[in-house]
């Protein structure tokens, strides 16, 4: 098995490094100039004070990432090695899962072309340079965790998820949707994986909100949509034209609607909440047993939902969708992953081509044309009858038991 990983792995890295080369040579006018730089320079200089002073609302994420950020040392520890730095991790957790995800699709579906294919969806998605392009790795490396503990947790490792999932916590907010999936693929310790991992998460945010001035406004102000009410979501209609929108650098935003004044303290909630209803239907659906790995659409649902829901909707924000769904794909159907291909080059023509080239009106109906369908039937084959497709369930069922025993 170890010579047969190193295709993939040769590969994988590649994408990795290549899409760092291209996108990791400068930060000016993104997000990270923005919020990140001031207090990871600190953080890195040993200025731990006015690093929680200045860190922003991604602040956890640093916390996760700080290792990362002191290795700039081995680079002189300049801003743009600092940079750099903290996006490693990111992109080396791409690596991981989609070397870990050929490994389980070889199992049960072994020497196909189309194996390879799966790496490069989740190594080098499109959507991973767009999220280096504006600044948050971050996400490449909540996406990797979250995809990653339902995988620990279907395939026999509970503590491994726990841990997994209680990064992930710690690294963003939205990896709450992950929880419900986490704990159906268990099939035993599900409160002590949940516990742990809220304990993890915990471990990673308390210093902040108790420390952290600025990261104390940033939480309470979370919902604030002054500047980032995006035309791809379903909200977009209930805005209003007529006023002057400007960007986080202060540029105009031709065309832009302004959020309605009600919306702000509803969206985070109402998507976080989620998660509880989704998957006591899946449970109600499926039994109390552990879960195939049809759980992983579940997942996926959460995600996109999350991205069609959240008034502040950005293209990264849909890459855990996207890897998600080429991980159900991978581990349940023989064909190459055909869907996430086609969902991939959906997003990217949204959210990127497009993004500059038509109205905000237009991007918005271009994105629910696709957006809304794709949703509906992400429900219909999440809810459908349980494990309908028998020659997946089986093969899912016989690769997670040669794992374990391996």
């Amino acid at each position: 098995m170890g010579r047969r990983l190193v295709l993939p792995s040769l590969l994988a890295v590649a994408l990795s490094v290549a899409y760092g080369w291209a996108e990791l040579t400068g930060y000016l006018w993104t997000d990270y100039e923005l919020a990140n730089e001031a207090p990871l320079r600190a953080l890195v200089h040993g200025h731990i004070a006015d690093f929680f002073r200045s860190v922003p609302i991604d602040g956890p994420s640093l916390v996760v990432r700080a290792p990362f950020a002191f290795g700039a040392w081995l680079w002189g520890g300049s801003d743009m090695a600092i940079y750099r730095m903290v996006a490693v991790p990111g992109l080396l957790a791409g690596v991981v899962l989609a070397v870990a995800l050929w490994a389980l699709r070889d199992r049960v579906f072994p020497d196909r072309r189309s194996n390879l294919l799966v790496v490069a969806l989740v190594a080098g998605n499109p959507l991973i340079l767009y999220a280096l392009d504006v600044g948050h790795p971050e996400e490449i490396l909540g996406t990797a965790l979250c995809v990653g503990a339902v995988l620990a947790a279907l395939y026999k490792k509970p503590w491994l998820a726990a841990v997994l999932l209680g990064l992930a916590l710690g690294n963003k907010a939205w990896a709450v949707l992950a929880i419900g999936p986490v704990l159906l693929a268990l099939d035993r310790r599900r409160w002590s994986v949940l516990l742990i991992a809220c304990g993890i998460g915990t471990a990673i945010v308390a210093p902040l909100i108790l420390l952290g001035h600025s990261s104390r406004g940033a939480v309470l102000s979370a919902g604030d949509t002054s500047t980032v009410f995006q035309p791809w979501q379903l909200w977009w209609p209930l805005g209003e034209h007529g006023h002057v929108i400007h960007g986080l650098f202060g540029t105009t935003k031709h065309g832009f609607r302004q959020a309605p004044g009600w919306i702000a303290p509803v969206t985070h909630p109402l998507i976080a909440l989620l998660v509880v209803p989704a998957t006591l239907m899946w449970r109600r659906r499926h039994g109390t047993k552990a879960a195939s790995p049809d759980v992983l659409l579940l997942l996926a649902l959460l995600f996109l939902a999350r991205c069609v829901l959240d008034v502040a909707n950005n293209g990264y924000y849909h890459l855990p969708f996207l890897v998600a769904l080429v991980a159900w794909e991978a581990l349940q159907r023989e064909r190459p992953p055909v869907l996430t291909l086609v969902a991939s080059g959906l997003v990217w023509l949204t959210v990127v081509r497009l993004a500059y080239t038509i109205s905000p009106d237009a991007q918005c109906a271009v994105y629910l044309a696709w957006a809304l369908p794709a949703l509906a039937a992400l429900t219909y084959a999440t809810y459908r009858s349980p494990y309908a497709t028998r020659r997946s369930a089986s093969t899912a069922t016989s690769a997670t038991r040669a794992t374990a025993t391996a």
